[in-house]
C-alpha cells in the first residue's frame, strides 16, 4: 500500500470514528449542568408543557440520583449571529457541561424573497451560518462542555416538500449536520425526524396541527416529540 492510500485510509478511519463519536448517546453523569440554546421555540420550550420542561422530567425520573440542573436559553427571533452576540452570558457563565443548540429555523425563515424569488434580506446566509455554529461549537467546547447540535425542523407542516422554505431548510440541515461531523458533535435530525413523522402522521397534508400550532412553534404533541428525540441523544427515555 502506497502513502497516498495509507493517508487516504487514515483519513476516511478518522471520518467513519468522527462520525459513529456523533451519533453514540453518551450517558449523562453526576452534577452535569444541561443548557437549551436556542429561539423562541426553546423560549416556549421552558413553558409547563414545552419541551425543556418534559425532557427535564424524564431526566429527573430516570436519574434522581445525579443532581442534574437544565437551564433554558431561548430568545424569540434570534438566529445564529445573536448566539454568538450572546453565548458568554447565556451559556458560558452558566458553567454547563452540555448544550444542545437547536438554531436554524429564523436564519431561514427571516428571509425576504421579491416577486421573482430572489433573496433580499433578513436571513443568514449559508456560509455565515456555517462559520458561527462553528465557532460556537468551539468556544463551547474550549469551556469544557460539550455540545449537541440540532437541525432545523419545519417551516410548514405538508408532507410533499411543497412547503414554501422546504429547501432551503434541507440546505441549512445539510450544513448542521456538517458542522456536526467536522467538530464531533453530536447531531439531533430534527429535519429528518419531523419529516418522517409527518408522512407517516400528516394523510391529509395539512400545513400545521400535526407538531406545531402555526406551523413552526411546538404545540403539547411537538414538545413531547423533540423532548423524546433529544432523550435519545442521552440515553433518556421520554414517556
Amino acid at each position: 500500500m502506497n502513502i497516498r492510500a495509507i493517508t487516504t485510509a487514515a483519513s476516511l478511519l478518522t471520518f467513519s470514528c468522527m462520525l459513529q463519536a456523533a451519533e453514540v448517546p453518551q450517558p449523562l453523569k453526576k452534577g452535569d449542568r444541561i443548557v437549551f440554546f436556542g429561539d423562541s421555540i426553546t423560549q416556549a420550550g421552558v413553558n409547563p408543557d414545552g419541551y425543556v420542561t418534559v425532557l427535564t422530567a424524564a431526566i429527573k425520573a430516570a436519574h434522581p440520583d445525579l443532581g442534574i440542573e437544565t437551564v433554558g436559553a431561548g430568545i424569540s427571533g434570534n438566529k445564529v449571529p445573536n448566539l454568538q452576540e450572546r453565548l458568554e452570558k447565556d451559556v458560558i457563565a452558566k458553567k454547563p457541561t452540555l448544550v444542545f443548540i437547536y438554531i436554524g429555523i429564523n436564519d431561514v425563515w427571516h428571509w425576504k424573497m421579491d416577486k421573482d424569488g430572489k433573496l433580499l434580506d433578513g436571513g443568514t446566509t449559508k456560509e455565515i451560518f456555517e462559520a458561527g455554529l462553528k465557532d460556537i461549537i468551539a468556544k463551547i467546547n474550549a469551556a469544557g462542555a460539550r455540545v449537541i447540535l440540532c437541525t432545523p425542523s419545519v417551516i410548514g407542516e405538508k408532507n410533499d416538500g411543497s412547503n414554501e422554505r422546504d429547501t432551503m431548510l434541507e440546505e441549512y440541515s445539510v450544513v448542521s449536520r456538517k458542522v456536526a461531523t467536522e467538530t464531533g458533535s453530536q447531531l439531533v435530525d430534527l429535519r429528518k425526524a419531523f419529516t418522517g413523522h409527518l408522512k407517516a402522521n400528516n394523510p391529509d397534508n395539512l400545513p400545521k396541527g400535526i407538531l406545531t400550532g402555526d406551523g413552526v412553534h411546538l404545540n403539547p404533541a411537538g414538545n413531547t416529540f423533540v423532548a423524546t428525540e433529544m432523550g435519545k441523544a442521552i440515553g433518556v427515555k421520554v414517556k
